[in-house]
């Protein structure tokens, strides 16, 4: 198989099927040919694929998908909240120097299920696979990953804006694709528009403070939420997001640096931690 060949989408899968294969064999540290061997390419197509991806040599990303990695990423997490736990673990870094904001949907606009509400929605292809975003004239309320479930996952969208008009617009939900995740600088301010309990939205506005190249615990986060005894309702409170990558509950791992559970699969989180610690590095 040739790299040129390769989508954006399709070097997402091969990058996934190789961080699948390299934590498999872990203890082992397989060699570039092994890896290349289990997905298919050459060692100097993956190579290739890797940089293209996520602009750092195959050996260097590696480093990131590590459990040793994650274990000291804590630590420094651990660290900064120590030291300016009123601050957050704000960085430069964040979101690829995009400036995420958010507000919350009153009371009054959920419940009335969306009803005068106009949300465009589409179907588009990010670096981490296909997606379905949806935006109102106030920002961004929905980013969801797809794996071959995007018919459910429209399905789910409008079920949940029940009473709202809902207009399909793949293009402009490409253009904002390639916005959200280009790493421009200069990419501007992104607007997040959310709906949630007053706990959720602490936990979620908390993690817009953290920064691309940090990763923190369940424990970390709840402390960083203002209820540092809640890390079962901070779990509860990430499993309801629905506008992954940009509320960043990739980055919350579990105390051992195990990975943990991610509403949109496994390799997919190591993925994302991996790709903005390469970026920001």
């Amino acid at each position: 198989m040739n790299d040129q060949m390769l989508s954006s989408s399709q070097q997402y899968e091969t990058i996934k099927n190789a961080i699948q294969f390299i934590r498999t064999h872990s203890q082992r540290q397989p060699t570039l040919k092994e890896i290349s061997t289990a997905v298919n390419l050459s060692e100097c197509h993956l190579q290739r694929v890797f940089t293209a991806w996520a602009g750092v040599s195959p050996k260097r990303f590696l480093q990131f998908v590590t459990k040793e990695h994650a274990l000291q990423a804590l630590k420094q997490s651990r660290d900064v909240l120590n030291v300016a736990l009123d601050t957050g673990l704000s960085g430069a870094g964040r979101l690829h120097d995009l400036i995420v904001t958010c507000e919350a949907m009153t009371p009054g606009e959920i419940k009335r299920n969306g009803r005068d509400l106009v949300i465009d929605y589409g179907r588009t292809v990010t670096p981490f696979g296909e997606a379905i975003l949806g935006w109102t004239q106030r920002g961004i309320c929905h980013l969801e990953f797809c794996d071959a479930d995007f018919e459910q996952k429209q399905a789910a969208l409008i079920s949940t804006w029940a009473s709202a008009t809902l207009i399909r617009n793949d293009q402009q939900a490409e253009d904002m694709s390639n916005r959200i995740f280009s790493g421009n600088k200069q990419a501007g301010k992104l607007h997040l528009v959310v709906r949630g309990t007053n706990f959720q939205l602490k936990v979620w506005q908390a993690l817009l403070k953290t920064s691309s190249s940090q990763v923190l615990s369940y424990s970390q986060l709840a402390r960083l939420s203002g209820s540092p005894k809640a890390q079962r309702a901070v779990g509860s409170a990430l499993a309801a997001n629905t506008i992954g990558y940009l509320i960043p509950c990739h980055r919350v791992i579990r105390e051992s640096g195990e990975t943990g559970v991610y509403r949109w699969g496994e390799q997919r989180k190591v993925a994302l931690q991996a790709w903005e610690a390469a970026i920001v590095n």
